[in-house]
């Protein structure tokens, strides 16, 4: 089986993300000025006696974009929605495909449907019989019409367990018709430069700005602002990339028009928002212009919007060392800098951005301006399909017209991309019909009920092939022409060997698989690979591991090892493979090798390294004893028979370490005593797992100060013997201070049933003095 591994998606080029920015996507309730209406509205939802509250309601926010209507309805629903038996939230949209909305509703509130064949009406009825009898909370986030509210409201039945409803909407008729409206209010002046100083100058800046040269100007550019955040985060991050200069600042202020004091509307957000898009290198606004390929409310990958960056070829090598893949990492961030984007983090930790989104308003003059220059035709339905003949872009979403209605026979040979979503998969068209095709996107489209691929050999200058999630179980043998691939991607599908000799894609950079499929023929040929998840290793190609090397230019790199066989050549060759910044080394069954990679040494870059699943490290490697040449290690999955306190001490001091996952074998070694981690150690790690220790490790004050989940085992026995005379267990978590979950593997070793017993209590003991109320399992 393959490791979970929680892949940063960050590395060390231009532009990273501004640190200034991380407190503006923290969880919606420590936002500015979001806590007051977040109480309020809680007030109106779930204060009252019992009858009021096994009474259903609706609350309605209502309010223009950018007031951040979505943003507090996301702190009330963090708040309250643990209190319900089923929860949801929903992201609507101007032009929703109600079939994928309401099995997406089915899907969060905990019933999954697999049928394909139900209509839009068998999904009501099965919405309204599961919620029946249920107290559920749901969000319905951006609803633009009453009809598409009407559909939404008939799917959610009335009952007297006491459901809550929130609806968002920027339509005072939707809200009234809806019912329970509320009027969402601006930021007032003190939270409005609260959140600009905090977007300029840092998170411990509040309302007085530290500049007094920029004071008179900064309130100035607040009262345009209006109390708007969309339109003070986005003109602050602009202020941001910029010197602090009164004259610089007075540029600004004068270039985002006139009368917007009093009432900022929708065409003057247009105007702050496009002085932002138009401050921005040209480069930046080919790739932020490209984003309008993807649906509203689309959770956009990072990686897959990078690939698809670099086939269309908007992005030049900059910088001598770096690769496409890392500049385009840069452009990323400066979309995040300039608040262009929004990003998206991890669901585990929410400490890594793995993807991004556009906020509708935003959008909308993205699509506009994308619309004006041709850059992109976005095919909803057939009333559009007059802008095919001067198309060079499609994005195909959302619609029922089928192929022909939309195609005819018109062939299309000015168009260089095509990126089709699965709600379009009637739209999808004929590959013939495509000669100078450069990017094909078919991601989660299901090709399996008939749609050929026959053609796809003759796409010669295709540079980007997506088939993820297709229902494709292989690949025509003809994909072999497409000489100038540089990324193919057919993760998620049944191909358990693809059958191509892979030797014929010189130029590709990323071959994306399942970890089961086995790519064999050609494979040590790929001299341009950067990217390599995963390679299926059998006994033939670990009897030829030193080929591996040959492939210098890896970044990043997954082997899953399904043989018993350990060939020592494997040092020397993952020695040559001096640009690897993430390295993954799993077992697929059998055991543990034991000291095979104590003589490998890592190469300065790297930042995830895994080796838990595969093999033991007799001691803490020596390379690992020196801090700055592993700067930017930030994930670290290893199995290290014998750990000294010494060693525990060298990890932590790891600069940028935010995730350790450490198995020792204490146990059969017979090391005992406890392990103490001390002051200033481990400064930026998030999530810790210990495992194999005999007696847990303690935490002193000062130590890990951002950790917020702790993972360990314990034996029995050696708890029992150190445990206080109250019964309680000093671990330290309390010096712990961002601590907020713990798991804890009991191992009982013989352990009577009531000696278990009192070590789990000692373990709760300990949990409980925490201030933080911990969230702890015991198993």
């Amino acid at each position: 089986m393959a490791p979970v591994i929680h892949t940063p998606t960050g590395n060390h080029v231009t532009a990273t993300v501004d640190p200034r920015l991380f407190g503006q996507y923290k969880m919606a309730a420590e936002l500015v000025g979001v806590d007051e209406a977040r109480d309020e509205l809680i007030k109106i939802l779930i204060d009252g006696d019992e009858v009021f509250i096994q009474q259903g309601m609706i609350v309605s926010i209502v309010g223009f974009g950018g007031l951040g209507k979505t943003t507090l309805a996301n702190a009330v629903y963090e708040k309250i929605s643990a209190q319900f038996e089923c929860r949801a939230f929903a992201s609507v949209s101007q032009t929703p495909d109600m079939r994928k909305l309401l099995k997406h509703i089915l899907y969060n509130f905990g019933k999954n449907i697999n049928d394909e064949t139900l209509d839009e009406g068998q999904l009501i009825n099965e919405l309204r019989e599961f919620l029946h009898e249920k107290r559920y909370f749901i969000v319905v986030d951006d609803i633009w019409d009453i009809p598409v509210w009407k559909t939404i409201r008939c799917a959610l039945p009335h009952n007297d367990r006491g459901y809550r409803i929130i609806a968002t909407t920027r339509n005072v008729n939707v809200a009234e018709h809806a019912g329970g409206a509320y009027n969402m209010k601006p930021l007032s002046p003190h939270n409005s430069r609260i959140l600009l100083n905090r977007r300029v100058y840092g998170s411990d800046h509040t309302e007085k700005s530290p500049d007094e040269e920029l004071a008179e100007v900064s309130d100035k550019i607040i009262k345009k602002c209006a109390g708007v955040p969309l339109a003070i985060i986005t003109i602050a991050s602009l202020l941001a990339s910029k010197r602090r200069n009164k004259m610089d600042w007075y540029e600004v202020y004068n270039s985002i028009g006139t009368g917007m004091e009093k009432s900022l509307d929708v065409e003057n957000m247009r105007k702050i928002l496009s002085y932002s898009y138009y401050d921005m290198s040209p480069h930046l606004r080919t790739c932020l212009l490209y984003l309008s390929v993807f649906p509203e409310d689309c959770e956009i990958l990072k990686d897959r919007l990078i690939r698809l960056w670099i086939a269309e070829g908007f992005i030049r090598c900059e910088e001598k060392g770096k690769s496409l893949f890392e500049i385009g990492e840069s452009y990323f961030n400066e979309l995040i800098n300039r608040s262009m984007i929004q990003p998206v983090y991890d669901d585990y930790l929410c400490i890594d951005i793995e993807s991004c989104r556009l906020h509708d308003m935003v959008l909308d003059l993205v699509r506009s301006l994308s619309s004006e220059e041709n850059f992109v035709t976005v095919l909803s339905d057939t009333e559009h399909t007059s802008a095919l003949t001067k198309a060079r872009r499609l994005s195909l979403q959302n619609s029922e017209a089928d192929h022909a209605s939309i195609w005819g026979t018109r062939s299309m040979p000015q168009v260089r991309s095509v990126v089709a979503f699965s709600s379009a998969i009637n739209q999808i068209p004929a590959l013939q019909d495509f000669k100078f095709l450069r990017v094909l996107d078919l991601k989660g489209c299901n090709l399996s009920q008939g749609y050929s691929l026959k053609y796809l050999g003759s796409l010669f200058h295709l540079r980007y092939l997506n088939l993820s999630n297709t229902g494709i179980d292989q690949l025509p043998k003809e994909v072999e022409n497409l000489q100038f691939l540089e990324t193919l991607d057919i993760q998620r599908n049944n191909i358990s060997h693809l059958l191509l000799n892979t030797a014929q894609f010189k130029h590709l950079l990323c071959l994306l698989v399942d970890f089961q499929t086995i790519v064999s023929n050609g494979i040590w040929s790929l001299k341009s690979l950067e990217e390599l998840p995963w390679l299926h290793m059998d006994d033939e190609l670990m009897d030829h591991i030193e080929e591996l090397g040959l492939l210098t230019e890896l970044r990043v790199l997954y082997m899953n090892l399904h043989t018993d066989k350990w060939n020592n050549k494997i040092v020397e060759t993952l020695s040559k493979l001096q640009k690897i910044q993430t390295l993954c080394i799993s077992q697929y069954g059998g055991q543990r090798n034991v000291g095979g990679l104590d003589a490998c040494v890592a190469p300065g870059h790297l930042r995830i390294l895994y080796t838990k699943g595969s093999c033991w490290l007799s001691r803490l490697p020596a390379w690992m004893n020196n801090p700055s040449h592993l700067a930017d290690l930030c994930q670290l999955y290893i199995a290290v028979r014998e750990l000294q306190e010494d060693d525990l001490n060298i990890l932590g001091k790891l600069p940028a370490l935010t995730l350790l996952d450490l198995l020792v074998d204490h146990e059969s070694l017979g090391i005992r005593g406890r392990f103490v981690v001390g002051a200033g150690l481990f400064s930026c790690l998030v999530l810790c797992k210990l495992i194999g220790f005999v007696e847990p490790v303690v935490f002193e004050q000062g130590a890990m100060p951002r950790l917020a989940m702790f993972d360990f085992d314990f034996h029995v026995r050696e708890v029992r013997e150190i445990a206080g005379s109250d019964g309680g267990l000093d671990l330290g978590l309390q010096n712990l201070p961002s601590l907020q979950t713990v798991y804890v593997y009991c191992r009982s070793g013989g352990a009577s049933k009531e000696e278990v017993e009192e070590a789990k209590a000692a373990v709760r003991k300990a949990a409980e003095i925490h201030p933080n109320k911990l969230k702890l399992e015991i198993r």
